[in-house]
């Protein structure tokens, strides 16, 4: 199967080892959108290049998916300003789940429902849960 790993930035730490996994099942992978820039990248930006890079980003999501069987969430708990974020989906992530949603794709989620607004949301794709367990990505 080809799949599209989409996550917020904050757990780009984690995509080097879901892939590798994922390809010992035979899986192809679609990195995220972003996916190997550094802070820096950003930081050096003037805010039209970072708009001008958002804006690619949203079209380049879109073609992606387009081109592939399914999406994969990464979806952990973050710890923002002392806070814990359960299952966490950041904005963009939710834009690209409901590019796949509309797409008719397949959506893995690594964990559950997200414990804010989103809940609604995100359960309306009907994705499919996997609770860390790769293997059940068929």
């Amino acid at each position: 199967m080809k799949l599209l790993i989409i996550c917020s930035t904050c757990f780009y730490d984690k995509v080097e080892n879901v892939k590798n996994k994922l390809e010992e099942f035979g899986h192809q992978l679609v990195m995220p959108n972003g996916y190997g820039l550094e802070d820096d990248d950003y930081d050096n930006m003037t805010e039209d290049e970072y708009m001008e890079f958002f804006k690619r980003m949203y079209y380049e999501s879109k073609e992606k998916i387009n081109n592939v069987d399914a999406v994969l969430v990464l979806n952990y708990d973050r710890n923002k300003n002392g806070e814990v974020l359960k299952n966490y989906i950041g904005a963009s992530t939710f834009l690209e789940m409901y590019e796949a949603f509309m797409q008719n794709k397949k959506i893995y989620m690594m964990n559950g429902y997200p414990d804010n607004m989103l809940y609604d949301e995100v359960k309306g794709f009907n994705p499919i849960i996997i609770n860390e367990d790769l293997s059940l990505i068929k």
